[in-house]
């Protein structure tokens, strides 16, 4: 069981595996009061870092749980950088249909909602593991403004521009699922750069390290490719953000 390799390589030095910077995953824990003691689940856990940090930082106690081999076992090794590796654990599997055996007072999904279906069924998914009164955090993209076209959408890496909403209208698709968005912390320009353009330098260090491998040519394409993609189309049409979620 693992993610496409693609991403285990573009993203290996990523601690932070969507558009957001440590200051802004430090500002969303701020932002959500956590108490110390509070359980966290996060489905789709990628390489730790709000788990880490956030029991560093707050207290927190938690349990990941993601695909990709490499990033659960950077998320094991960052723990213990941290002195957190009694507070928080990583497993390697299939967030898809996760249920936690105890019930947790924040359970997320940052930018993997694609485990149940969609915002939609994630938010389903998350709430069998919630506790009252808990909340729920929600990684989304949305369209800063519309694509002027489907070519445009896919530019953006998106099937099509039915494929996200609006800010506006992602708020109200939330509550019309029933929910209160009580905070949310929104990805920038310089922290989508941050997110992209590191996968840059990790591609040109890994085809320098491995010429002669038959992933090599993919690699080589998606370098050449990328930077001009990313500038024409996600920089200028997707954001990114959190939202924290309780039930109405």
């Amino acid at each position: 069981m693992d993610i496409p390799r693609i991403f285990n390589i573009t993203e290996s030095a990523h601690r932070i595996h969507n558009p957001f910077t440590p200051e802004k995953l430090a500002t969303l824990g701020a932002a959500l009061r956590l108490e110390r003691g509070t359980r966290v689940l996060d489905l789709g856990s990628g390489s730790g870092e709000m788990l880490c940090t956030w029991a560093r930082d707050y207290g927190i106690t938690g349990t990941g749980i993601d695909m990709s081999q490499l990033f659960t076992e950077q998320a094991k090794r960052r723990a213990e950088e941290l002195g957190v590796a009694d507070e928080v654990r990583f497993i390697h599997g299939d967030a898809a249909g996760f249920v936690s055996d105890e019930k947790v007072g924040v359970a997320a999904c940052l930018g993997a909602t694609w485990i149940a279906g969609g915002v939609g069924g994630t938010i389903e998914l998350l709430a069998q593991s919630l506790r009252p009164g808990g909340l729920i955090l929600i990684g989304e993209p949305y369209w800063r403004r519309l694509p002027p076209t489907e070519d445009v959408a896919r530019g953006c890496l998106a099937g099509s521009i039915s494929d996200f909403l609006l800010l506006p209208e992602l708020l109200a698709f939330f509550r019309h699922l029933g929910y209160d968005v009580v905070e949310m912390v929104l990805a920038d320009q310089d922290s989508w750069d941050r997110y992209e353009a590191a996968k840059w330098l990790t591609m040109r260090r890994w085809l320098e390290a491995n010429p002669d491998d038959e992933f090599a040519e993919d690699v080589r394409a998606r370098l050449s490719a990328e930077p001009e993609r990313y500038a024409a189309y996600t920089r200028e049409y997707l954001g990114w953000g959190v939202f924290a979620l309780m039930r109405q």
